[in-house]
């Protein structure tokens, strides 16, 4: 996949009438959204491949990921969304075996992770914005297609003798199911394990009643009942969803402003500088110029709002760097503007029961999960003009390490300060639930608690290190020369150490499903994906469609 593999930069930006591969339905009257898929054969993001069976590759993400967002924000009365498809008998066949087959393995990796993010944000959608998704399975839903259904919280399946679920990675393809399909079925369905290893070996699927028995779906239906059985499913959905009623007009998500160089991506809020020679990626964070008067300031500005804005740029940015530049394996993190800007507008977000408030604080944690997830080394530098305070001091605690100016590099400026704020201590919490705070402190409840009493102090550098908010505090005189140590250090190790060792630190403390996916991905499914049984000229990949068996190494390792 050669757009793929070298620095092409591709697009995250679209919108409904840029859809080539989903249809997108409101039936206001009934507060239920209908996503239909139908992939256009000929719609591969790069030429090579057809998408055939409604099978997907990452731009058909990038459409779903677009539209359970816009979901969220355009349309702030729907309280269902059903996933169906227009195929008969297919709702959908999975990923695309020729594009993965193509596909660098950087690509593959990252091509998991981020349709294990949009999953994650569809079961986000439904516990935390009350938009509740269904599955309405009107034929066989395969592999990443039944993981699909997976995100959803429930799933009907037409019992029309012929249609499955399956998840046929390991018997046909010499891979897991990428998109967390194992734990799903056993922490999230509960699905017996031993059943569950049955279903994950069994290449043809399951069909109807045993389907049902297994868990594997919540409900089955004729095929001459299909369609009244997805409308009360929908109806009653609805009717128990938690999402307040609103007649207001949601937020138009335009598209994002967008200006690329070789060396930079430039946003309204969001400034992106390559160094390729220092192998890092910087990323510039402003802050407000003011915060919102009001809630009726903020639904005013819509989607020019600075809060929202800026995260949707820096969502954007993380995805594109994750694909374009993979060389790129340190990220320098910075922020400037006006921290009391950034504080005041937390405190609006914050205090507010306001639908938009609440979707715009998901938005943020969901883009500082995407964060946490990147496999590269992020570093927070913390200098005189910055804006580390509240929600972007959270990037800060989202780094693997926090360097702060002990003092300032010219007489006319003011010390560099780091301020706690209520997003710090809540309403952001990290894959597993917890605050980064939290995280970063493990056991020490005392640590924890004595850097949670300093919210709204500007702390300088001394008083962060005292409290233990950041790594170093270097000088003036030995800033550039901690810096740049620190980035050359980086570049010499190796970067599938560096990812593991990334990966572990920053998911610890208790599990969850999206930390069980997510570390099952960057290890298990990385290193299968490297592996000749899979990816070798006779592995599964590979053979796969051509009629011939793949041939295996049988070691067991």
């Amino acid at each position: 996949m050669p757009g793929m593999q070298t620095s092409e930069r591709l697009s995250f930006a679209t919108s409904p009438e840029r859809y080539r591969h989903w249809r997108m339905e409101i039936d206001q009257a009934a507060a239920v959204a209908t996503l239909v898929l139908e992939t256009a054969p000929d719609g591969g993001i790069v030429p090579g491949y057809e998408l055939k069976k409604n099978s997907y590759d990452l731009g058909v993400y990038i459409e779903l990921n677009d539209a359970v967002q816009r979901l969220r924000f355009s349309y702030p009365s729907v309280r269902a969304v059903v996933l169906t498809s227009s195929l008969d008998r297919m709702f959908c066949a999975g990923a695309n075996i020729g594009m993965l087959a193509q596909s660098a393995h950087s690509f593959k990796v990252n091509f998991c992770k981020y349709c294990n993010e949009t999953l994650a944000a569809i079961e986000d959608a439904t516990s935390c914005s009350g938009q509740v998704y269904l599955a309405a399975l009107n034929g066989t839903a395969a592999g990443g297609g039944y993981e699909l259904a997976l995100a959803c919280d429930q799933i009907l399946l037409t019992d029309d003798g012929s249609s499955v679920v399956a998840l046929p990675e390991v018997p046909l393809l010499g891979v897991l199911p990428g998109t967390g399909g194992l734990t799903r079925l056993t922490d999230k369905r509960g699905v017996r394990r031993d059943l569950a290893d049955v279903f994950a070996t069994t290449a043809e699927g399951i069909r109807g009643e045993r389907a049902l028995a297994w868990r594997l779906v919540d409900q089955i239906a004729r095929p001459s009942e299909f369609d009244a059985a997805t409308r009360e499913l929908a109806k009653q959905s609805a009717a128990r969803s938690a999402r307040a009623v609103t007649d207001g007009a949601g937020v138009d998500l335009v598209p994002l402003n967008c200006y690329e160089t070789e060396d930079t991506i430039v946003y309204a809020q969001v400034r992106v500088e390559l160094d390729r020679r220092a192998a890092t990626a910087t990323l510039i964070i402003t802050g407000p110029s003011a915060a919102p008067a009001d809630l009726a300031d903020l639904h005013a500005a819509g989607a020019a709002a600075w809060p929202l804005a800026a995260a949707r740029e820096l969502d954007d940015a993380i995805s594109r760097l994750r694909f374009a530049e993979p060389e790129l394996g340190t990220w320098l993190i910075k922020t400037t503007g006006d921290p009391a800007a950034v504080l005041a507008t937390d405190e609006l977000l914050a205090g507010s029961d306001d639908w938009l408030a609440a979707e715009i604080i998901g938005l943020w944690k969901r883009t500082l999960r995407r964060l946490d997830a990147t496999s590269r080394s992020l570093i927070a530098l913390i200098e005189p003009g910055s804006c580390f305070a509240g929600t972007l001091a959270e990037l800060a605690f989202a780094a693997d390490r926090q360097y702060m100016l002990d003092g300032v590099f010219d007489d006319d400026q003011d010390p560099a300060v780091l301020i706690l704020g209520p997003m710090n201590a809540g309403p952001l919490p990290a894959a597993n639930g917890q605050t980064r705070l939290a995280i970063r402190f493990g056991p020490d409840s005392g640590a924890l608690g004595a850097a949670v009493a300093a919210a709204g102090t500007a702390l300088t550098a001394a008083a962060a290190a005292e409290l233990g908010l950041i790594t170093s505090a270097p000088d003036d005189l030995d800033w550039p020369d901690e810096v740049r140590l620190l980035v050359a250090e980086r570049a010499g190790f190796s970067p599938d150490a560096l990812t593991g060792m990334e990966a572990n630190l920053r998911y610890a403390g208790p599990e969850s499903a999206e930390t069980k996916i997510l570390g099952r991905l960057s290890a298990w499914q990385n290193w299968i994906f490297l592996r000749p049984n899979a990816s070798g000229p006779t592995g599964a990949l590979r053979r796969y469609g051509t009629g011939q068996r793949a041939e295996y190494d049988r070691k067991r390792v």
